[in-house]
């Protein structure tokens, strides 16, 4: 998995993520997971070489909170 920071001139970021076609499969059954149990899981690095990305969590979100992103595919 390889993940990279954008900082954009309007001061927004975005996140960059590559998935190969086993963790894309791991990324399926954590959603799914997520789905049915309502609990989170991480994305994490081992903190090594240059400073980045170091953990991304993904939770249930619960349909009264408001959201900040959507999905665009």
């Amino acid at each position: 998995m390889q993940a990279e920071i954008e900082k954009y001139k309007s001061g927004w970021y975005g996140l960059t993520l590559g998935l190969k076609t086993n963790e894309i499969e791991q990324l399926i059954t954590a959603l799914q997971n997520l789905k049915e149990n309502k609990n989170h899981f991480h994305f994490r690095s081992e903190f090594g070489g240059e400073d980045g990305v170091g953990d991304i969590e993904f939770y249930y979100q619960t349909e009264e909170q408001k959201s900040n992103l959507e999905i665009e595919i």
